[in-house]
């Protein structure tokens, strides 16, 4: 075990850094259940209690590898489960969100069988429907927690005032929204709501996709189906001019002995105690260097040399289509 620091996401307590695992089935090409499963366990083993998945990962194939995970003796007791729900399309069908009551029960009763457990830690609002009150939504899940299916409430890309409609209807624990040295949007008008309600936020894809630990130097070099090859930030032009912000976080980070990616990510741990990013990854290596990076400490001037390295981002961080379901 190590002695991972933890952290609150409004009344829930977990690790002061969770494991995103969407990419051990989805969008990331391809990946093996096996190794996949070790990473779990070594998580695990590594204080590591917030493992984040959605129902949409690989059309409930995520739900369900962590299910096998979490059905050896003892894990269960060890994890704080987060999953969403809301994408009610399968994968290549056109995007269709949704957020009615009768949705909200079905996807939770769905989301449980998958995940072999008899009640969601964290349960996350994928995207906001915006053609439903977001009153509906969080009022069934209300009914959920009042169930015991459901113990604690999140939102993942909502905007400001949806996080104040939805919260006075039940507590919300956490916001789920990307959130990096590349993507600090939130920073100005969702960030401070968060802080005035106590509600934590769980920045995902806190490496920018990977890109920021400097593995990437092409978009031809990441697998077909990798999600990344279609995306801004990835694509040529873009990609070269921001490869120079990894080149300054390597000089950066060579001064303090650590990697590219171990610095940014302990950037976006500096950004407050209330903040737990939740980098995802398949294989063992990267997941100790990501937990390795929880202990590093900088100053405030380390962290102003962080943020000014990245102060150019190339690129929309999704297309124009995906944009449109972000700060719902």
């Amino acid at each position: 075990m190590t002695d991972l620091p933890t952290r609150r996401l409004g009344a829930l307590t977990v690790s002061a850094q969770g494991l995103g695992c969407m990419g051990m089935s989805h969008a990331y090409g391809t990946s093996d259940d096996e190794q996949s499963i070790g990473t779990l366990h070594r998580a695990l083993d590594l204080g590591v209690t917030l493992l984040d998945t959605s129902d949409f990962y690989g059309a409930g194939h995520n739900e369900e590898l962590i299910g096998r995970a979490l059905a050896a003796p003892g894990r269960r007791e060890q994890a704080v489960v987060a999953t969403k729900f809301g994408f009610a399309n399968r994968l290549g069908e056109p995007v269709r969100i949704r957020g009615d009551a009768a949705y909200v029960r079905r996807a939770c009763e769905a989301s449980l069988r998958r995940l072999g457990v008899d009640h969601i830690d964290l349960y996350y609002v994928h995207r906001v429907d915006r053609s439903v009150p977001v009153e509906e939504t969080v009022g069934a899940l209300a009914e959920l927690v009042a169930e015991g299916k459901v113990r604690h409430l999140g939102l993942s890309e909502a905007g400001p005032e949806t996080l104040r409609r939805a919260h006075a209807v039940h507590p919300i624990a956490a916001l789920q929204s990307e959130y990096s040295l590349w993507t600090r949007d939130l920073e100005a008008d969702v960030l401070p709501v968060c802080r005035e309600l106590g509600i934590g936020l769980v920045p995902f894809s806190p490496l920018g996709r990977g890109f920021l630990t400097g593995r990437y130097t092409s978009a031809q070099a990441l697998e077909d189906g990798d999600m990344r090859r279609s995306q801004p930030r990835f694509a040529d032009g873009n990609l070269e001019r921001n490869l120079a912000i990894v080149a300054r976080l390597e000089e950066l980070a060579a001064r303090k002995g650590v990697t590219a990616g171990q610095l940014a990510l302990a950037w976006v741990h500096h950004q407050g105690d209330d903040v737990v990013p939740i980098p995802g990854t398949r294989r063992r290596k990267y997941l100790e260097e990501n937990v390795a990076a929880a202990a590093l400490e900088l100053s405030a001037d380390d962290l102003a040399a962080i943020g000014a390295a990245a102060d150019e981002v190339a690129g929309a961080r999704y297309d124009e289509g995906s944009m449109k379901f972000v700060n719902g």
